[in-house]
């Protein structure tokens, strides 16, 4: 008997042993400035970045010791999160079948290296972001045809490309002072989820994202941890607005 339950449960475990190491990988490879090459080895010692070092929780190359990426723990804690948030979000309801599931899934996996990376080096690289938008299209389509959801699905896509142009306006028009072109290449999979669940899920999880983004500048403004001229990466509170948006809206729908 005893046998028979480690052979059932090893496989769940398998993924959460497999999926941690690699989003910490992709925030490593990704955490590095413009116009440099994707990281692959440590930046002290250059020693190859593998599973029996900084791909660990504890974040330490396995050569030098020296902290590389994010910080310890830091991923598995979101990780967490978006477990707990993945369950809340199947939660049974007709406009969240197992496609949309899958879409959240997705979407969430490489969210949490992108938020990893801007806080790091304010940055939204296109391998991690076009990926994502892709993802959720597709598998949101797939949604369309199991829930004959079409509607769904183009207003998903119109909600994307929409949110996508006006951010990438701001940057035209504002410059610096706008939007980055990362943060609308985010905005394409974080606004095409939202919109799934209707336009007042897009609008609610954008002024979500915005109202996060104003409180947090306003503490650190008065803390004098940055100055009026600071600029701070929108993309954590852009993941942030994303997730408030759908928890508010789907138990809803």
């Amino acid at each position: 008997m005893t046998t028979g339950v480690r052979v059932r449960t090893a496989p769940r475990r398998l993924p959460a042993v497999l999926v941690t190491p690699l989003l910490r990988w992709l925030a490593i490879n990704h955490t590095v400035a413009p116009g440099e090459p994707w990281r692959r080895t440590c930046p002290g010692c250059g020693a190859a970045i593998g599973f029996g070092g900084a791909l660990l929780p504890q974040a330490r190359c396995g050569g030098c010791a020296a902290r590389v990426g994010p910080p310890p723990w830091s991923v598995e804690v979101l990780a967490l999160l978006a477990l707990l948030a993945l369950v809340a979000f199947a939660g049974g309801r007709p406009v969240v079948s197992l496609p949309v599931v899958a879409a959240f899934a997705w979407w969430a996996a490489l969210a949490i290296p992108l938020v990893l990376v801007d806080l790091a080096v304010h940055r939204l690289p296109d391998r991690l972001t076009l990926p994502a938008a892709a993802g959720v299209a597709v598998l949101l389509g797939a949604a369309a045809l199991v829930d004959g959801a079409a509607d769904r699905w183009v207003r998903s896509l119109l909600a994307g490309a929409g949110v996508a142009l006006f951010f990438a306006t701001t940057t035209l028009v504002l410059g610096r002072r706008g939007f980055g072109l990362g943060d609308a290449k985010l905005a394409l999979s974080c606004a095409a989820l939202l919109g799934w669940f209707g336009w007042g899920a897009v609008l609610l999880g954008l002024m979500a994202g915005l109202l996060l983004s104003a409180l947090v500048s306003i503490v650190l403004l008065l803390a004098g941890k940055v100055r009026w001229t600071s600029s701070l990466p929108f993309g954590p509170f852009l993941v942030a607005g994303t997730v408030l948006g759908l928890f508010v809206v789907v138990p809803l729908s």
